[in-house]
């Protein structure tokens, strides 16, 4: 290479360095554009293009590389709980039957008692009016034509004579219930407490007195 070189410059007419590196590149030097010829010119561009593209990026084997690991956020996954096991529609369907039974109970046992606490307070609005045998109304009735007219108010149709004939028999009389006495001699209206109201005679009228004071009794109902 350098028998090369030093042909070169004596056949040009200009002197030149040439430096073998140790990687194998060759570097070269020229002296002033103005020393050198056209053609020694495009042979230099040429040659720096081909050391350029050649050029290679290498490192030592004691070299150390990292990469910056990105940080990764993590959710636990959700907890799965257990879902009670609903009631079956056989067993729900006997539950509310027997609720809806209990209650039917309970409403014909509050109307029943309404209807009988009404039956007591209409006949206390009887108080204080005349007795007239076989009257039916406020200016005068007898016993069992009082008690007709307080069954009436309520709505309730009773016969007139013998009316226990149809209810049915108690032993624990509610108000409102009849009171029938001496084998049906005479009737009224209970009202609790052991007192009924009755239109007991011309003299006395409809007044609020003892059961017991008027002789033996029986009590009937209209509650189912």
């Amino acid at each position: 290479m350098s028998k090369a070189v030093s042909a070169n410059a004596g056949t040009v007419g200009r002197q030149a360095a040439v430096i073998a590196a140790a990687s194998g590149l060759i570097l070269s030097m020229g002296l002033p554009a103005n020393a050198a010829d056209t053609t020694a010119g495009v042979s230099a561009s040429t040659e720096s293009g081909s050391a350029q593209t050649a050029l290679a990026v290498t490192a030592a084997p004691t070299a150390t590389v990292s990469f910056e690991r990105p940080v990764i956020k993590t959710t636990p996954a959700p907890k799965v709980e257990t879902v009670r096991a609903q009631s079956t529609a056989s067993e729900t369907g006997t539950q509310g039957g027997a609720a809806t039974e209990a209650a039917a109970s309970k409403l014909a046992d509050t109307v029943s008692s309404a209807a009988a606490s009404g039956l007591a307070a209409l006949a206390y609005t009887g108080i204080g009016n005349p007795y007239l045998w076989g009257g039916t109304t406020p200016n005068g009735w007898d016993c069992s034509g009082f008690t007709q007219w307080v069954y009436a108010q309520a709505g309730i149709s009773i016969p007139r004579t013998n009316a226990w004939t149809a209810m049915r028999p108690t032993a624990t009389p509610a108000s409102g219930d009849l009171v029938m006495q001496n084998g049906g001699a005479h009737v009224g209206i209970y009202v609790g407490n052991g007192m009924m109201i009755s239109a007991l005679n011309p003299s006395q009228g409809t007044l609020l007195h003892s059961v017991a004071s008027t002789g033996s009794s029986a009590f009937f109902t209209m509650a189912p």
